[in-house]
């Protein structure tokens, strides 16, 4: 997985060389990933809309050889090979699109990790970091959200891996790092130059509570986290709050992610784990069981788009939506072109009466 992580992370840079914004940079590069992956969905597409042709020969198989379920299975084979259809085609685009959706977090995840720390040691050196927006999110490497500050809170610093903070520590100057260890050591009297050190994990857990207690200390910072008034640790439900005076966004990318997720479910058949072909043992209770399912998972996605979104960086939140966009608009014109191919060949075959 890293393989891919690292290939998408090299295109996204390209891309961010060109257009200067990484914002932008990530539209671009979902409509790119979509566009490869096209023939995988007309592919899809065309396996979904030769099921729904069959479907009513495969209720009849099953009204026919109710109490044969070995016969049913192997009528419902020979029905398959006669009509050319794979039930496991439309899996494909799923099982090459998740491997990249995951690296793609994966991704998003290693630059905002290395853009905090870039912002955090901006902070120990007594100034304040330019943050990287789109459109109306302040900084992409945060979440879209009222409930976020824009910059690094202590929780997110503490998440990110050694190997992070190696990589950006050793971009530093001489100058920076006099200036970085100075500031801690104003903040944490027992702290030593010489600490400020990622040489392994033993030596990171030693550092970040400094880090944190310094930080704390910079008034760039303290500026950025303050709560609005009358809005710190409010009780919303099973979790507590803040609303923060330099909030980084307005929550839009976390409702266009559950809109989005329910109009793709809405307009993509399958889009919401619809119940695959029924084989001789999905009868009665198990057809109910799959359909109970399929509703579940229309309700599911979108409340999972939501809080996955709204918990991580509003780049990855900014792929999400772009992504379910196009993958609704890629299904709607093949969906449309189809409808025009089954006209024609309708006509043609003198079953529909052209006016």
């Amino acid at each position: 997985m890293s393989g891919i992580t690292n290939a998408l992370r090299a295109v996204l840079d390209w891309i961010y060389t060109v257009l200067g914004n990484y914002g932008w940079s990530i539209v671009a590069f979902t409509v790119l990933i979509k566009l490869v992956l096209m023939p995988l969905d007309i592919k899809n597409r065309q396996g979904m809309r030769k099921m729904a042709q069959i479907q009513p020969e495969l209720n009849r198989l099953q009204k026919k050889y109710a109490n044969d379920k070995q016969k049913l299975q192997q009528k419902q084979q020979e029905l398959m090979r006669k009509e050319r259809y794979n039930p496991m085609s439309g899996c494909l685009p799923m099982l090459v699109q998740f491997p990249i959706l995951i690296a793609m977090f994966g991704a998003m995840r290693a630059l905002a990790n290395e853009q905090i720390v870039h912002q955090v040691f901006t902070f120990l050196s007594g100034d304040q970091p330019v943050y990287e927006g789109w459109l109306w999110v302040k900084n992409i490497w945060m979440a879209d959200s009222l409930f976020v500050p824009i910059t690094p809170d202590l929780s997110a610093i503490r998440m990110i891996p050694l190997d992070v903070w190696q990589k950006i520590q050793q971009t530093l100057t001489a100058d920076q790092v006099q200036v970085i260890t100075q500031h801690i050591a104003a903040a944490v009297p027992e702290f030593t130059p010489e600490m400020f050190s990622f040489a392994d994990n033993e030596a990171l857990k030693v550092l970040l509570p400094h880090i944190s207690t310094a930080l704390q200390q910079m008034p760039q910072y303290i500026e950025q986290v303050k709560p609005m008034p009358g809005w710190g640790n409010l009780n919303f439900l099973l979790f507590n709050v803040t609303v923060f005076i330099n909030y980084n966004g307005y929550l839009i990318l976390p409702v266009m992610a559950g809109l989005s997720q329910v109009l793709m479910t809405k307009l993509t058949p399958g889009a919401s784990g619809a119940a695959p072909i029924p084989s001789g043992d999905q009868q009665g209770a198990g057809a109910q069981q799959n359909a109970g399912m399929g509703n579940f998972m229309k309700y599911f996605f979108p409340l999972f788009s939501v809080y996955i979104t709204l918990t991580s960086n509003a780049g990855f939140a900014l792929y999400w939506v772009v992504s379910n966009l196009m993958a609704t608009a890629v299904s709607y014109v093949i969906s449309k072109h189809f409808d025009r191919m089954d006209r024609r060949e309708a006509e043609a075959k003198g079953e529909v009466t052209v006016k």
